[in-house]
């Protein structure tokens, strides 16, 4: 397995550096791309089936149908507390490879499109998207004074 690479040319090596240079960070494997679990099947298999407690064969099933969606609504004196939400997009979108196989013009591209997605969200959940790229001084201490960015 050691030779081999996924459809991006992400290599078995890149998928272990860091489990090796960090042998204390868990698992310390990464995915470069969706066809990392294909080429590096027999270890990504045994890591997935260990940590997440389902074999290669288990279906995952979402519905992220909204009216399906079992949210009661927070007691008031709860919901005076919440003043935002962050969100953190931990995977990628379908046409892209994964964290650490995208190039720099390619995160650019991501961002771009997340941008274009966040800027047609209305009511509740209408916001400022703020690029870490292009935040003045003043923007960024304010966000960490928030509590919605952190040094």
């Amino acid at each position: 397995m050691k030779d081999k690479t996924d459809d991006t040319g992400f290599t078995f090596r890149e998928a272990i550096f860091s489990g090796c240079k960090n042998p204390d960070s868990g698992i310390g494997v990464y995915a470069g791309s969706h066809s990392s679990y294909k080429a590096f099947a027999p270890l990504m298999d045994k890591i997935i089936e260990d940590y997440h407690t389902h074999g290669k064969s288990a279906k995952h099933v979402s519905d992220m149908t909204v009216a399906k969606l079992n949210a009661p609504p927070l007691p008031e004196d709860d919901a005076k507390m919440i003043v935002s939400t962050r969100i953190r997009v931990g995977r990628n979108l379908a046409d892209f490879p994964l964290g650490p196989r995208v190039t720099r013009e390619q995160r650019n591209e991501i961002a771009q499109k997340v941008v274009e997605a966040c800027n047609t969200f209305e009511g509740d959940l209408k916001g400022t998207f703020y690029s870490l790229d292009s935040l003045t001084e003043a923007q960024r201490q304010q966000l960490i004074d928030d509590h919605f960015l952190f040094k």
